[in-house]
């Protein structure tokens, strides 16, 4: 994946002078930075955002910890790029920081076609929908264990006893890896796109160090599963696969980042934003209460709003033009995923929490085109069984305050959301 925050590589020198206080609309263009995982950890990138749909759509950025780039901020400027890949590449990745010249880790999602294409199609059938109606009775029972189990008229951690728990078992299980380490997986995921000193890794030698770990031991599992008849789980799938069985180990790694990322983050993070989204609109729970229908509609709508990955980088393969910019070949384009799915133009009053949004579905938060979310359909189903099952167990889950959101401009998640419910 690559560390989207490390400081230091590309510009030693790169200062920025963090103001959470800073006034959005007179700050100078010319100088904006929206890379920083300051302003997304303190929730603070809204303004900044609406000001660059509205002033400067695709916006240059001169200098940043990672080299200069392109900002791309509305809704169908995005589309745009992310259904080109002829003239936008995912390689060398998809994110702003480049793959390190003695670590890299090649991922099917930041390759292009034919490589992507082979890639991805063997994995895909995790998801296949034969699959997930295989899966649907396993995450609904472990989702209303859990939920059976959190405490009552006490204050708890939402991230961490449901939304990783239940995203870690479901990861285990695509994974068939062993279930007394599940956890792993969820450190693993955390290490890989966590920037150093903000609380996960201290130094990007340790995260190496855990990443080679991950690799270690996975490579056991693939020792297992290459010995074996092919089963119905990923390990077995690339082990098998004709055009992954032979994949040199570094790029064993970078896929498996890819799939733990994008199977716990995502999901984890819309969990929690779900009821975060519904305690700050509060008209919203009662008419899901009242309609328990609306579930699926609060799926999409949470994934909208909350936009689990804020950001799709691609690299621009030739020159070209994009809402009046001319932009160079070799460029980095940042598809701000988080921004378009806020688009007033596209999304009629986008910041406000609607579950009866009509053509809710249409958002940004899964990708378009070659690239679009291979398990986008597991992500909605889990959703959707914890608020199914939610709503047969609890009249009222309260926030009790604001979440720790995490550090990263790409991963858009939280640390922890106090709850509490009643007895």
């Amino acid at each position: 994946m690559g560390n989207p925050n490390y400081v230091g590589r590309h510009n030693p020198d790169y200062v920025f002078d963090y103001d959470p206080n800073e006034d959005a609309w007179t700050t100078d263009l010319a100088t904006l930075d929206m890379s920083r995982g300051e302003r997304f950890r303190d929730d603070t990138i809204w303004p900044f955002f609406a000001r660059l749909r509205k002033e400067a759509p695709v916006h240059y950025c001169p200098d940043s910890l990672n080299g200069p780039y392109w900002s791309v901020t509305k809704f169908n400027d995005i589309m745009a790029v992310d259904t080109n890949h002829q003239v936008f590449s995912s390689e060398p990745s998809i994110v702003l920081f480049d793959p390190e010249e003695d670590f890299p880790l090649p991922m099917f999602i930041a390759m292009d076609p034919p490589k992507h294409d082979v890639q991805r199609k063997t994995v895909s059938p995790i998801v296949a929908p034969n699959h997930l109606a295989h899966l649907e009775p396993i995450i609904r029972e472990r989702a209303g264990t859990l939920l059976d189990a959190v405490p009552r008229n006490e204050v708890f951690n939402w991230v961490d006893k449901i939304s990783i728990e239940l995203t870690t078992q479901m990861l285990a299980t695509l994974f068939d890896f062993p279930w007394e380490d599940r956890r792993k997986l969820t450190r693993w995921s955390d290490v890989a796109t966590a920037a150093p000193g903000q609380g996960v890794v201290e130094s990007d030698e340790q995260r190496r160090m855990e990443l080679m770990e991950c690799l270690q031991y996975f490579n056991g599992l693939w020792e297992e599963r290459v010995k074996a008849p092919p089963r119905n789980d990923l390990i077995s799938m690339l082990a098998h696969g004709p055009s992954t069985r032979d994949m040199p180990r570094q790029e064993f790694l970078g896929n498996l980042i890819l799939l733990i990322v994008g199977g716990n983050d995502t999901t984890r993070n819309s969990i929690t934003g779900s009821l975060y989204a519904l305690n700050k609109w509060p008209e919203q729970m009662r008419k899901l209460r009242d309609n328990p229908a609306l579930i699926p509609s609060l799926v999409s709508e949470t994934i909208r709003w909350q936009t689990p990955l804020a950001y799709m980088r691609r690299t621009a393969l030739v020159d070209t033009e994009l809402g009046g910019q001319q932009i160079k070949a070799g460029d980095k384009v940042v598809m701000w995923y988080v921004s378009g799915n806020r688009d007033e133009e596209v999304i009629p009053d986008a910041d406000t929490f609607n579950i009866e949004r009509p053509n809710v579905r249409h958002h940004l938060s899964f990708g378009f085109g070659i690239h679009r979310c291979v398990g986008n359909r597991l992500g909605e189903m889990q959703l959707r069984i914890v608020w199914e099952e939610i709503l047969k167990r609890f009249d009222k889950i309260e926030v009790m305050g604001e979440p720790r959101r995490v550090y990263s401009s790409f991963v858009k998640g939280y640390e922890h959301l106090p709850v509490r419910i009643a007895a």
